[in-house]
């Protein structure tokens, strides 16, 4: 009798052994396809144009992902919670036009040196903690409230301006996109020392821990001590420092500041963060991820420049890969609800 109920017992236990290995497969596939897409488009693109290979332009495509990257890995923290923080182009702006107006410069004749670079980083972290006080004390959704100081900022910008241009003749700033090491500029090494910056928070930090914790369950966060408000203020203070930083790096590569030197660069922090597998909803998503994403972003870029794609069909395929990336992102069978 015994051995009769003994053989269902260990089939009973066998029979989910293969649909759990092929969950575990799926969600190993589904982590690292970012990576994959990225190395995929990297030999799809090379394979079309040798140069994509190149030395040169490899580091081409360094350059131009340091600054997307940098504004990327503020705005991860931010969809980490669940919220959205629409003010990066803005508090860039504001970031910029202040080190420009502190080094030397065609517009005054200031010229404090390089320590100026922490105050428009403290800059950039003032109007970050703005969104997140109006954010939590106002019970302002945060799309509506980082747009809204976005605009602010950026009108801030135009009217310190008059919607003039400060140029930057300051040699120890622009050095920061001049000066290489390693074979490539200064201001991409300050790019990885701020991904490794975001990382270390993200990984050995309570504050990284509980931006996790209330993007997969507020309520729950709250239940087990979490103190919401406060993770909230300092997360979005803290992605106003990393635009901070992407301002300084602005004015170090084009030499120059004003109201509209980030145009154009928070749908890309965006696309970024989403084809990193960062999902909307909040609760996952890592800074190599938003490393990948942006990697993605920006290959596919330059790859359709070497092989002679019109501008408005660059902008066409972006749309849809942001739609594509979205859709592979998010988990819909589970939400009967889209808003």
């Amino acid at each position: 009798m015994n051995k009769l109920t003994a053989a269902p017992t260990r089939q009973a236990i066998r029979l989910p052994t293969t649909g759990t290995r092929f969950v575990s497969t799926r969600a190993l596939v589904r982590r690292f396809s970012p990576l994959l897409v990225l190395l995929a488009l990297g030999v799809c693109i090379g394979a079309f144009n040798h140069d994509f290979f190149d030395p040169m332009n490899l580091s081409r495509i360094a350059i131009a992902a340091a600054i997307p990257l940098t504004i990327a890995l503020g705005g991860t923290f931010v969809i980490q919670l669940g919220s959205i923080d629409l003010s990066a182009e803005g508090i860039v702006a504001v970031s910029a036009i202040t080190v420009s107006m502190l080094v030397e410069n065609s517009y005054n004749d200031n010229h404090f040196g390089l320590w100026v670079l922490a105050v428009a980083i403290a800059a950039g972290a003032v109007l970050g903690l703005t969104n997140g006080v109006l954010h939590v004390f106002l019970r302002i959704p945060s799309f509506i409230t980082t747009l809204a100081v976005g605009f602010v900022a950026s009108g801030i910008g135009t009217a310190w301006l008059s919607g003039n241009t400060i140029r930057v003749s300051d040699t120890a700033l622009r050095s920061i996109s001049i000066t290489r090491y390693f074979g490539l500029p200064l201001s991409v090494w300050i790019a990885v020392l701020s991904l490794g910056v975001a990382w270390f928070i993200y990984r050995h930090t309570l504050l990284g821990r509980h931006t996790l914790a209330i993007g997969g369950g507020e309520d729950l966060a709250r239940l087990s001590g979490v103190r919401v408000s406060r993770v909230r203020i300092a997360i979005f203070a803290l992605a106003g420092a990393f635009y901070g930083v992407a301002g300084i790096l602005s004015v170090a590569q084009y030499g120059q500041g004003h109201a509209l030197i980030a145009n154009g660069q928070l749908f890309v922090a965006i696309t970024a963060i989403v084809v990193g597998g960062t999902s909307l909803a909040g609760g996952n998503g890592s800074p190599m991820n938003t490393l990948i994403g942006t990697l993605v972003v920006v290959v596919l870029a330059n790859g359709m420049v070497l092989l002679g794609v019109p501008p408005y069909v660059q902008q066409g395929i972006q749309g849809v890969l942001i739609i594509v990336a979205v859709t592979l992102a998010l988990n819909r069978s589970r939400r009967r609800i889209v808003k």
